[in-house]
């Protein structure tokens, strides 16, 4: 079982190579507005995480995600189960 703090920090580093502006990465961090991710690198993006994770993210569940916190909260969710 992973902590919080430890999933945030492995979801941070799965995100620095998509991260082409170099924001800052915080539980606020948007996707679409902070790091101005099209629909193609969320796409890859969330194939990485599934890779990683060994987890499917819906379709549903991936309209919901909008920020770096709601993403570690899914898929911390979705690594319990």
């Amino acid at each position: 079982m992973t902590d919080r703090s430890e999933m945030f920090d492995r979801l941070k580093g799965l995100i620095e190579p998509f991260n082409k502006k170099g924001v800052e990465v915080g539980e606020t961090t948007t996707f679409a507005g902070d790091l101005e991710w099209d629909s193609l690198t969320v796409m890859d993006f969330v194939a990485e995480v599934e890779d990683s994770f060994d987890i499917i993210i819906s379709m549903n569940l991936q309209a919901e995600i909008e920020n770096v916190g709601q993403l570690v909260d899914a898929v911390t969710k979705l690594t319990a189960a």
